[in-house]
């Protein structure tokens, strides 16, 4: 028997591995040392003690040092019953027995992905909840973050590329977008009681479902489906539901932000000044409802960004009648 671990003398170390590896010793024992990179074919047993402590790239790289002969190997995970520890700690133990062929490297990835989080790619807080938003969202706030940082804070780094993307947007047909998306927050009650969606796994597939609706139609039919699963949709859920169709229509008038909160409503523009947008028929609309309204519409620029704030906006519905009306051009008479 030998023992090996990262406070020994390197030389020390390497000697009692050599001598192991020439059969001077029929069992290692070791710390988690031993999963970088020691390739040691005649072994075909590994005994890991404590697993739940262990972290799933960790467990799949010491499990990784047997069967790298022509020998069968077993590894053999010691951890207190699977109810007596944590949420985590279970699922990686699952995930290692689960996937144990050749080639299942990614799949221990993505688990391990789901498990732990993305974390916050771009900021000092260093933590996720993907499992709670999905891949796909994440994915989108992700790509909304690095477009923030493109045409604010670097946007020196990025001009010729913004240059660009304005003679693309400038060439592009009637049908043009120019936001990539809407993004709405709210102080307003919106969300699927558990009273009337009790599983809260299924709750989330149906945020997931709902934030990927493209169109009026699609939002309907998602309406449709609800009520038939689940009954009658409480006034909050609504409202939810509705929010969907308020970011559409923002998108359609070239808003990046709206803010429902505290009883109004407020647009946030583009941020580049320079952008054909403010010559656009979508953008005239706009001004011209804030024309016809003068008493409850005020429009603002601080900072180079500009904005219009609407009072008396205190749901949903009322944003979304008046953001139609904007789209539908209605001029001052």
């Amino acid at each position: 028997m030998c023992i090996g671990h990262g406070q020994m003398n390197p030389d020390e170390l390497e000697k009692t591995l050599t001598g192991f590896i020439n059969y001077d010793y029929d069992v290692l024992i070791a710390t988690s040392i031993i999963e970088n990179g020691i390739d040691i074919p005649n072994v075909n047993t590994i005994i890991i003690n404590q697993a739940q402590n262990f972290g799933l790239s960790d467990l799949h790289q010491m499990r990784g040092r047997v069967g790298r002969g022509n020998r069968k190997a077993f590894c053999y995970l010691l951890a207190p019953p699977l109810n007596l520890l944590p949420q985590d700690s279970r699922r990686r133990l699952q995930a290692i027995e689960s996937f144990s062929e050749l080639g299942s490297g990614i799949q221990l990835a993505l688990q391990d992905l789901d498990i732990r989080g993305a974390g916050n790619l771009l900021g000092a807080e260093q933590s996720g909840f993907i499992a709670d938003l999905g891949y796909e969202a994440y994915q989108k706030i992700l790509k909304e973050a690095v477009r923030e940082l493109k045409t604010d804070e670097f946007s020196d780094l990025f001009a010729k590329q913004a240059q660009k993307d304005e003679e693309d947007n400038i060439i592009s047909t009637s049908a043009e977008m120019y936001v990539d998306d809407c993004n709405v927050e709210s102080d307003l009650e919106m969300l699927f009681p558990s009273d009337f969606v009790p599983s809260s796994s299924e709750r989330m597939l149906l945020y997931r479902e709902l934030d990927g609706l493209e169109n009026e139609k699609s939002i309907m039919a998602f309406r449709s489906r609800l009520e038939d699963r689940f009954g009658k949709i409480p006034q909050e859920a609504l409202e939810l539901i509705r929010l969907v169709t308020l970011r559409l229509i923002g998108k359609e008038l070239g808003v990046e932000k709206i803010f429902l909160k505290g009883g109004r409503m407020s647009l946030f523009f583009i941020s580049n000044l320079q952008s054909p947008y403010y010559g656009s028929e979508a953008f005239s609309n706009i001004l011209g409802y804030a024309t016809n309204y003068p008493m409850t519409c005020k429009l603002r620029e601080d900072g180079g960004k500009r904005s219009m704030i609407i009072q008396n906006v205190g749901n949903v519905e009322t944003a979304i009648s008046i953001l139609s009306e904007m789209k539908r051009g209605r001029l001052l008479q």
